[in-house]
């Protein structure tokens, strides 16, 4: 099961004086059960690639295969295929528009045509997913909830509908640290427990390395780079500055060690690991 991208291209305000190419011959494909994490400066067709991955926007070239359906087509087939696409759009609470947190939550199974007793059990289990306790918030208006518990609630409405693929366009904008964490735990646990694909738009290169199995990096709408994060930050990390991205933190500083002379060795992709090549490069005992 997979979404395929062949030759996608598409253009912004076609034969107008306001004409812009936003992707140009992209071919990619996006494996249930995987984590891609999708990078890029602003403006460089992130965000325009992923709403092609449910035909929000559809391509002026190419096609976009959901499980062996065209997404573009008009049957129940293709329509079946999009809704297991969900997407999360960048500060998603602005997604939300019901009275209370259930209603908002279950705006979508109901319209999928779900039974009462089932869409109260979909918006449970949705609630559980993100951490929401039901008997507190169901009647509450999101409105009245924290930036963070709004963000989940939009989540939350997108879960409901038991996607098998999860598109999340900058799902920790504008959350402080505590927050960013929680929301990535979610999305890690959902995945766990679901085996869903997760595909990840952002411009944070630590959050990229940290939570992703694989990375497209885009630039000027063209596929840049399709590899595994580790990969692509150790071999290309001059190629990505040359076009106004950086390296995660955690690369940066083994690099200014390893400048110094500290010989580091292994994959340094996180905190835990650079910890441990120091002390093994100092003859230290490392205590995990």
């Amino acid at each position: 099961m997979s979404i395929e991208l062949s030759k996608v291209t598409f253009t912004y305000s076609q034969g107008t004086p306001f004409e812009r190419r936003a992707l140009e011959n992209i071919s990619v494909s996006i494996e249930k059960g995987e984590i891609v994490a999708i990078i890029g400066h602003t403006g460089s067709g992130k965000s325009t690639l992923v709403q092609h991955l449910n035909a929000l926007l559809r391509p002026e070239q190419g096609t976009i295969m959901i499980d062996g359906v065209n997404a573009a087509a008009k049957s129940k087939e293709a329509k079946a295929a999009r809704h297991k696409v969900g997407m999360v759009f960048q500060y998603p609470e602005h997604q939300l528009f019901a009275e209370t947190v259930e209603e908002d939550i279950a705006f979508a199974p109901r319209n999928k045509g779900f039974a009462p007793d089932e869409v109260k059990k979909l918006v449970q289990e949705a609630m559980r997913f993100v951490g929401l306790d039901y008997e507190t918030y169901a009647k509450r208006s999101p409105f009245q909830l924290s930036g963070g518990q709004m963000r989940r609630v939009a989540v939350a409405g997108v879960v409901a509908l038991n996607p098998d693929y999860l598109v999340l366009d900058e799902p920790s904008a504008g959350l402080d640290p505590i927050s960013r964490k929680r929301v990535f735990q979610e999305i890690l646990d959902l995945h766990k427990k679901r085996k869903l694909a997760i595909v990840l738009v952002t411009h944070s290169m630590d959050e990229a390395v940290q939570y992703a199995d694989r990375l497209l990096v885009i630039n000027k709408g063209k596929l840049m780079y399709d590899g595994a994060p580790s990969e692509i930050f150790k071999n290309h990390s001059q190629e990505l500055r040359a076009v106004g991205m950086d390296t995660p933190h955690i690369y940066q500083l083994a690099e200014k060690l390893k400048a110094q002379g500290l010989q580091l060795k292994g994959e340094i992709m996180n905190e835990r690991a650079l910890v441990k090549a120091i002390c093994e490069a100092k003859g230290w005992k490392y205590a995990k």
